[in-house]
Order: C-alpha cells, then structure tokens, then sequence
C-alpha cells in the first residue's frame, strides 16, 4: 500500500521499511526445509515467483552455510552457463539488518534475487548490440545476474557491476571470479557505490549504458538515484540508462520526476518484449505458478533514460 505523500507523520522511513523486509525473512525462515524443495522454494523468490525466463538449476549447497550456487543456462545458443552464489531466501538475521543501517542501504539486493532482474538479464541478452564496446554499469545490482550476462554475450568493453551494500559486493566479486572465463576480453569488476556519493573518482560521466532493475521501490533513494544516473551517463556523445521497474503505485511517477529535475529524459515502454508480454497475459489470467501476480506490483516497465 502506498503512503500520502503529502503526510510526513504517516512516510514509513527508510530504516523502517528495511526492518519490514529483514523481520519478513527472520521470522518465516523454514524450521526443517525438505531438500528437495530448495531449489524452487529457498533459494531465491524469482524461483518460485518470476517470469522464469533463464532457467536456474541448483548446483551445491552446504547445510552449515547461508548459501547455495546455481548455474544460470542463458536461454541463446552459444552462451556460456553462468554459475552465482547465493543467499538461501528466508536467511537473512540482524547482521544483516545492523550493516544496511549502518551504510544506509536497503537489504533487498540480498533477501533474494528479484523478478526484474531476470527481465534485464533476458532483454540484454536480446539486445547485445546495444552493449557492444560500451562501458556499462549497473546499480543495485544484487548477485549480479544481468552485469555477469552482458559481460559474458555483449563483447561490451567494461561492465562495472555496484550496489551499496557491502555484503552484496562480496557476492559479486565472487561471482565474477567465478565466472571470469567466460568475459572474453571483456573487463568486468565489482564496486561499492552509494547512490549519494558526489564524485566518484574518475567514473563521472564515462558511462555509455547504465542499466539497473527494481531500483525504485523506496521513495526515499529517488533523488539519489536520479543525481548518480545524471552523474555517471557520458558526456558528450550519446549515452542512455535502461531501468526495468514496476509502477507500484505513484513510486515510478515519482522517480521520473526527479529524473526530469536532473535535467534528463526518459520514455516508457509497457509492451517491449513478446515472450515477456505473453507471460504478464498468462499470469493475469490466473497461472497459479505466480499466486497474487498484480501488474502494478509485478510488471516492469521499460524506462529508457537520456540526455
């Protein structure tokens, strides 16, 4: 449910919408999880939940960890397979809560991996050339699916793969190391970057894409959001941010507002993919694989940002 924006005293903060989030995974976390249900049920919301566009196979999990490797089978002849670690869903504890509030991010990025991301993933797979001897970089990345996808089928130069969340950057820098035979020539790296940093380092306006997925669910990062979008695209030349995100409610409204006080544009596509449209249909109709499926809440849109 959306919040009055016009109504301060009602605004959930930041801190408390992460604390919503974590208490939701502390307190459902499975007792005695039956193993053969961990790779549809535990691992990862998008397994049970997603439009299940790249399938996901479990690989490995050791019961003493919160972890689990997947192997990713990119849905195009001649791709590599791509194998992430992950977070087991349902496992998140109050370290995780205590390090979010101490660096100011959300916990999302590592409750699971979400089902927008697994549409960025697919669309840039779909759409190679765009990223071709681009440096790219994508925000609030999570484990990383879609950066480790256009690095290893885009012949991109440099993908720069960030979240905020210092927990999260370690999946990811073990991921890529992971997976570093499958990049080519391809330079692919990890980076810690809050969206309210004002300089960071060399990296302003150098990027030719951005890319990102599910980004704008908290009102309270827009602003930030929006200045390191505007920060990072190139200038001069041509340089664009694709964003996957659902409405959910006025939040995107919102979000695009602010892009248009940084000074840049944007347009929005609902229909920019027929597999992916053709299972939006199926889940209104009522396919049960995705109980609760609602449009606003579960659809991304296509946001395709410019100067």
């Amino acid at each position: 449910m959306e919040t009055n924006s016009n109504s301060a005293s009602s605004k959930p903060s930041a801190s408390s919408l992460r604390w919503r989030i974590l208490s939701r995974a502390v307190l459902h976390r499975a007792k005695n999880p039956d193993e053969s249900q961990l790779g549809m049920k535990l691992i990862s919301r998008k397994a049970a939940k997603g439009f299940n566009l790249i399938p996901c196979q479990l690989l490995n999990h050791d019961h003493e960890s919160r972890d689990a490797q997947f192997c990713y089978t990119l849905p195009t002849q001649g791709c590599p397979k791509l194998v992430l670690t992950q977070r087991l869903n349902n496992n998140a504890d109050l370290t995780d809560f205590e390090i979010c509030n101490r660096h100011n991010v959300d916990n999302t990025g590592i409750v699971c991996q979400w089902p927008s991301e697994d549409v960025l993933a697919y669309y840039c797979l779909s759409h190679a050339d765009m990223f071709r001897s681009k440096r790219v970089i994508e925000l609030g990345s999570g484990y990383g699916l879609a950066g480790l996808t256009i690095a290893a089928t885009t012949e991109a130069l440099e993908v720069v793969i960030s979240d905020g969340n210092p927990q999260v950057v370690d999946y990811i820098l073990h991921n890529i190391n992971t997976n570093s035979g499958a990049f080519g020539e391809t330079r692919v790296k990890p980076m810690k970057l809050h969206w309210n940093e004002k300089e960071v380092s060399n990296l302003s306006h150098t990027f030719d894409v951005i890319v990102a997925s599910d980004c704008t669910f908290f009102k309270e990062f827009h602003k930030d959001l929006a200045q390191v979008t505007e920060l990072l695209l190139k200038k001069p030349g041509p340089s664009e941010a694709i964003f996957f995100s659902p409405k959910r409610g006025n939040s995107l409204d919102k979000f695009l507002e602010e892009i248009k006080d940084n000074g840049l544009l944007f347009s929005i596509t609902e229909i920019y993919d027929t597999e992916i449209w053709n299972r939006h249909q199926q889940f209104m109709n009522g396919d049960e694989s995705w109980p609760g499926y609602e449009k606003d809440h579960c659809y991304p849109l296509l946001i395709r940002i410019t100067r």
